[in-house]
């Protein structure tokens, strides 16, 4: 009898232990399903689009650059190679920060803004600042020379996204909330503009009140912003001799001068019209033969109309009207207040950025100096551009998540 007892407990315990193997390897396939688990459609909506404008805008800076590179005695390839370089590494560096939970950004926004705007300060009160076309914006250092306004652009988005979220119940209270965040964000501008870089100070001023905008500040208050916003930038553009002269040749360009002021957009119209409906081909455009300055970085979109034609030039419209409708997207379904501020500081950013290079090229706005994001040549700005892109795959990540989570916890409702 002893010895069935004995017999049946053994064969209980070979019972539990393999129950506990199975239940083991089943809980091994649901964690490396887990790990392997799609992202959100927005997620791989973002991802490929940004990864497209890339490659995109890598074999246009080819095209409109090679004729420059071989003048300045470097090889065809030299600013092609440079801007490989940076998509190598702002590309990586973004698919990183897409793995960085919202916690991070939030806890070190404060650190990030002051650090951008020290490096600010060197640019405008130091020799180690360096100016191009009259903008003193760039930090050179030995052989690296760098923007540090794009990484303004970062920090203080962050930080908008930051200080709402603070203030999330206190939205409608103009002291507690515009005050501070106008005073803070004034710091940066200043800085920027003391470099007389207008182009990077108006983007900055659209993201302060696209951030304020996204996180329901009432319109009254937004209205008397974007009064006074625009009555600062009517004074700061002619308070420059340089500024006024290319608002003068925008007000009156039939008497702008083809070899002075008005040159560059002129030449930029006739590369355009050259290019008709399916443009000369790509590689054959004749503006960038010395003839249309900046042709690979401001103006990258002349070229491309002129190459690529009509067609070329609405596609790169479209891909701009498509990454609008997937940010927009990401923002309807941020899970907190952090991820819709920041992401709809970095929708007006590089949205606001394109519309505004786009109607310089066009000769609908007087010229700034602003790059078409993404596209155009400049490795600071791609890597920035790159980096504030990561942290909004990151929030599309995180709204998977919470989905699963909010459906975990509505399957442990019904079970209970």
């Amino acid at each position: 009898m002893t010895s069935q007892v004995d017999q049946g407990t053994a064969r209980g315990s070979v019972a539990d232990g393999a129950q506990r193997a199975r239940d083991a390897m089943h809980s091994a396939r649901i964690s490396l399903g887990r790990a392997f688990e799609a992202e959100s459609a927005n997620y791989f909506m973002l991802l490929g689009l940004t990864l497209f404008m890339v490659v995109f805008g890598l074999l246009m800076v080819l095209s409109s650059s090679y004729v420059a590179s071989h003048a300045d005695g470097s090889s065809f390839f030299a600013k092609f190679f440079s801007q490989g370089s940076y998509a190598l590494i702002g590309v990586p560096m973004m698919l990183f920060i897409s793995r960085i939970p919202s916690s991070f950004w939030q806890r070190w926004a404060w650190a990030g803004l002051f650090g951008a705007c020290a490096l600010q300060m060197l640019v405008v009160f130091t020799p180690l600042g360096y100016g191009i076309n009259n903008n003193t914006n760039w930090l050179k250092v030995g052989p690296i020379m760098f923007q540090p306004s794009e990484l303004i652009k970062i920090s203080l988005v962050l930080w908008l996204g930051m200080f709402l979220t603070r203030k999330e119940a206190r939205l409608r209270q103009f002291g507690q909330v515009m005050v501070p965040a106008l005073i803070i964000a004034f710091v940066p501008l200043f800085l920027i503009m003391k470099g007389d870089d207008l182009g990077t100070t108006m983007i900055l001023g659209l993201m302060l009140l696209g951030a304020l905008f996204f996180a329901g500040i009432p319109l009254w208050q937004m209205l008397v912003l974007a009064v006074g916003a625009g009555a600062a930038a009517f004074v700061l553009a002619f308070a420059s001799s340089n500024r006024t002269a290319r608002i003068m040749a925008f007000l009156h360009p039939s008497a702008a001068d083809p070899n002075g002021t008005g040159y560059q957009v002129l030449q930029s119209k006739w590369g355009m019209a050259d290019g008709g409906i399916f443009g000369v081909g790509l590689g054959n455009s004749e503006s960038k033969w010395s003839w249309l300055p900046a042709s690979s970085t401001d103006f990258i979109f002349s070229v491309t109309a002129e190459e690529l034609g009509l067609i070329g030039a609405v596609l790169v419209l479209l891909l701009f009207v498509a990454l609008t409708f997937v940010l927009l997207r990401i923002i309807r379904a941020a899970p907190t207040m952090f991820a819709r501020v920041v992401t709809g500081g970095v929708l007006i950013w590089i949205i606001g950025q394109a519309i505004i290079n786009v109607a310089v090229v066009l000769g609908l706005f007087p010229v700034l100096g602003v790059p078409l994001p993404l596209i155009s040549s400049g490795g600071t700005a791609l890597i920035s551009t790159l980096a504030a892109l990561g942290i909004v795959l990151s929030f599309a990540r995180d709204e998977r998540r919470a989905r699963r989570g909010l459906g975990q916890r509505s399957t442990a409702s019904i079970d209970r």
